[in-house]
């Protein structure tokens, strides 16, 4: 589509809001414009990416809480401690400024360091949401009927099958509603990476608003985006709790 067409398009746009005090002469400019689509690409992609990531790191968590063994769990349950009472805000910073700085003094002599802004974000708001689908997932374990527990027991099922066949199933099932809500609240925290400038929704419209002074009118779009990206995951995930619903259970 030429920039002709788009500009088209968007002119009954800016002059409807025009009237209303609402500046969105941007979307006429073709770089802020591309900008702004390029900030949104970026902060879908961070969602895509930090959603099977932290689900991931939550159930590593939660077997590993739930192992039996001591010198696992408590580690473990250390690290869920910190990362749950401390801000991401502050976590991503720690990441970023010291332990990249760490990593790239050691592997100067190798090269350059491959952990650029936008995985920082990914590792570190996955750890951070990880912790709460672990929790999730611990009590979900802990519903799992002990009858059912037994009868997988008298099957010479491991402790092992015992996890992965049987308590993850039936835990996620339990924990659904609550690990779709950790979810919803995921997709926000994404916003966190416009504080080391990866180039998000958030980031670029800060770049455009501070030439433009229209931050009521960007604010309005990046509350509609994130309201657009939260409403999918809880679409996504009503659905997922009517499918995979357990007989019996929540009647």
């Amino acid at each position: 589509m030429g920039a002709e067409v788009i500009d088209a398009v968007f002119a009954p746009v800016v002059a409807f809001f025009k009237p209303l005090g609402l500046n969105y002469a941007f979307l006429l400019d073709a770089m802020d414009r591309q900008a702004f689509w390029r900030g949104m690409g970026v902060t879908l992609e961070l969602c895509l990416l930090v959603i099977p990531c932290s689900l991931a790191a939550g159930v590593l968590i939660a077997a590993a809480l739930t192992s039996g063994r001591r010198w696992l769990a408590l580690p473990t349950r250390a690290f869920v401690e910190v990362t749950r009472n401390t801000p991401t805000l502050v976590q991503l910073y720690c990441a970023f400024l010291v332990l990249n700085m760490l990593i790239t003094q050691q592997l100067h002599q190798y090269g350059a360091n491959p952990l650029t802004p936008l995985m920082w974000v990914v590792i570190v708001v996955s750890l951070h949401k990880g912790v709460f689908h672990a929790e999730a997932l611990r009590a979900g374990i802990e519903a799992v009927p002990r009858v059912t527990l037994e009868a997988a027991r008298s099957l010479g099922f491991s402790r092992r099958q015992l996890l992965w066949r049987v308590e993850l199933p039936l835990a996620v099932r339990f924990a659904l509603p609550s690990l779709i809500n950790n979810l919803v609240d995921l997709v926000k925290m994404t916003a966190v990476a416009s504080a080391i400038a990866v180039g998000d929704v958030t980031y670029e419209s800060i770049m455009i608003w501070t030439q433009r002074d229209n931050v009521l009118e960007l604010l309005l779009l990046i509350l509609l985006y994130f309201g657009l990206l939260t409403w999918l995951v809880s679409v996504v995930g009503r659905w997922l709790e009517t499918r995979l619903r357990m007989p019996g259970y929540g009647q």
